[in-house]
């Protein structure tokens, strides 16, 4: 009967939990703009983006290399080697920057933001604005919340075109590839409504919501200690990787799958 009463309470935690960060959202998306919040969400934009960016750079490099050279190993012994343009930029438009974009952004600013929260709530810093009168909400959450909205889908174009780059790097300038039928191909089959619209920058804005949503909500849900502002880190980065994987099915099977 305990381990049954345990479940029960540890099931209406999680609820009340969503629930929370339900009005918690929904507080920050229909609050007025003020001037002043506009400053401090340029200031997250560079914390949360800006410092991002090399991350994403160099692995976006990284994993157009490595396509191309997967993809070449692997077209060249059917003879079509020419559609190696073609099949570097749909796989990384279509689902690799989106969602490797999202895993580093969860792991890298997704957990800066868990834990910036987190230790304010720890040093009573959130405390002492409610004190007086000043919303932490509008003051503290909500300039990182649509600081990581706006800046990761650009953070995924720009994995995408470096990933294109580093692509043509190994394929034309490595192996061979014909520079003419690679960026041809390219150009004949991705489709900006289809590819970019719909799988880069659609998702991203999806999955910066989400990685986002969660951060700004375990750091300012979780317990103000060391053990607890470390315990939030890791459930914002697993929690987040497990919902970009999760979502990333449901919108391919929209918008690609056909239901």
């Amino acid at each position: 009967m305990n381990a049954i009463a345990l479940l029960g309470r540890r099931v209406i935690e999680r609820v009340q939990g969503i629930g929370v960060a339900t009005q918690m959202l929904l507080q920050i998306l229909f609050s007025m703009p003020t001037a002043l919040g506009f400053r401090l969400f340029l200031y997250q934009m560079y914390r949360v983006g800006v410092m991002s960016l090399l991350i994403i750079a160099v692995s976006g490099l990284f994993i157009g290399l490595v396509i191309g050279l997967q993809g070449y190993s692997i077209l060249v012994n059917v003879g079509s080697e020419s559609m190696l343009g073609t099949m570097v930029s749909l796989t990384l438009l279509r689902e690799l920057a989106p969602v490797v974009a999202a895993l580093l952004f969860a792991g890298r600013a997704g957990s800066a933001l868990t834990a910036e929260i987190g230790l304010m709530k720890a040093t009573e810093q959130l405390s002492s604005m409610e004190m007086i009168g000043v919303d932490p909400l509008k003051r503290i959450v909500s300039p990182r919340l649509w600081a990581g909205i706006v800046s990761l889908p650009m953070l995924s174009v720009i994995f995408a075109a470096i990933g294109i780059m580093g692509g043509k790097l190994v394929g034309v300038d490595f192996l061979g590839v014909d520079e003419g039928s690679f960026w041809s191909g390219m150009q004949g089959t991705v489709q900006f409504s289809k590819d970019v619209l719909n799988g880069t920058i659609i998702k991203s804005i999806v999955f910066a919501l989400i990685c986002t949503w969660i951060a700004v909500y375990q750091g300012y849900a979780c317990e103000p200690t060391s053990e607890g502002i470390a315990t939030s880190t890791t459930r914002t980065v697993v929690y987040s990787s497990l919902c970009v994987l999760g979502f990333d099915f449901v919108l391919t099977a929209v918008m690609f799958g056909g239901v």
